[in-house]
């Protein structure tokens, strides 16, 4: 049976929130916002292996590139040449990959109790609490913003009778916001946070 998140992170407050990860926990009053993605072996959560994890923080209205995650993990045996010819990652790019316990400890780190933002977010959680869990009992605490509904609540006003196109490279050029070293997690990460800001605070695009 699959547990739904929302009734997984209200468990793991209860068992957590007074443990050495309890500041995880608190509820999130800032206004940071962290876009995050990973470059997997696979699409399937079950078989699939983390390469890469990129993330960086947007305060406010800026994204702070200064502030950002560029992980790269030890080349997984499942790294097979049909997965290279989607991310381009070769076992060679990961050599002076982290392990995971390490990489985990940085996101965590990293995102603490803040929103995470993505596109096909719940894939990138899913997969980041299949590897948190055993080591921590817990996954991300955050709540999950998917970029993919943000546009289109902006622009469904303008989809009357159709359906709105939601592909990445559609938002993108929609929005008018240039793709940066696509399939690479720190590249799509950044051109995430770039669309979530246009969105939020920018002018509502012309579709």
């Amino acid at each position: 049976m699959i547990i739904p998140r929302t009734i997984r992170q209200f468990k793991e407050r209860i068992d957590h929130k007074a443990g050495p990860h309890g500041e995880l926990f608190e509820p999130y009053d800032g206004d940071e916002v962290v876009s995050l993605d990973c470059e997997t072996t696979s699409l399937n959560v079950k078989e699939g292996e983390i390469l890469s994890i990129g993330a960086v923080k947007i305060r406010g209205q800026k994204v702070v590139t200064s502030e950002r995650l560029d992980i790269k993990l030890k080349p997984p045996k499942s790294l097979t040449e049909d997965s290279i010819k989607i991310h381009k990652i070769r076992a060679a790019d990961l050599v002076d990959g982290v392990d995971m316990d390490e990489a985990l400890e940085q996101v965590l780190a990293f995102v603490g109790n803040r929103p995470v933002l993505g596109y096909y977010v719940n894939y990138d959680i899913r997969m980041l609490d299949k590897f948190l869990r055993p080591r921590y009992g817990f996954g991300l605490p955050g709540k999950a913003i998917e970029l993919s509904h943000v546009y289109h609540d902006i622009i469904k006003w303008r989809s009357i009778g159709g359906n709105a196109d939601l592909r990445f490279d559609t938002i993108s050029k929609n929005l008018d916001i240039p793709i940066l070293e696509r399939h690479t997690a720190l590249g799509d990460a950044i051109t995430v946070a770039l669309m979530y800001v246009r969105l939020k605070y920018g002018e509502t695009p012309n579709i």
